[in-house]
């Protein structure tokens, strides 16, 4: 009995894990889904986005248990100072996975870029590729 239920477990698992891999990929465009752009696969987004989002908790835990400690109780103070951690936590993490798709998304443009001129020039130091002419009309 407890076999079966595990197995179920891990399917859920691998369908939930299939499914936000796919809704990162999917919200980042048609380029980001096309060359299987998943954020959580990029090691310094991930180290980067993970120092943003501790810093910003940390961040809003001092600054609301500082603003709230005159006018509450202590253990009002630390409630609202928990309160304005989390709040700051999923802010600063939401804004560092929007900010990481931007970079991620022109980072590979210009790889793209680069290896488009890289070809480009090896074509036309080969000779199969002449130098552009003016067209006329």
């Amino acid at each position: 009995m407890a076999g079966k239920s595990s197995k179920a477990k891990d399917a859920k698992a691998k369908k939930g894990k299939a499914g936000k891999a796919a809704a990162a990929g999917g919200s980042a465009g048609a380029e980001g889904s096309a060359a299987g752009l998943i954020l959580a696969e990029h090691p310094r987004a991930v180290r980067s986005i993970a120092r943003a989002k501790a810093w910003g908790g940390l961040g809003g835990f001092l600054v609301g248990g500082y603003l709230s400690l005159p006018t509450q109780t202590l253990v009002g103070a630390g409630l609202r100072a928990l309160a304005a951690g989390v709040v700051c936590y999923v802010a600063v993490w939401a804004a560092a996975v929007f900010l990481w798709r931007r970079l991620v998304v022109a980072e590979l443009r210009a790889a793209q870029q680069e290896a488009l001129a890289t070809e480009v020039a090896r074509l036309q130091a080969n000779g199969r590729l002449g130098a552009a002419e003016p067209r006329r009309a």
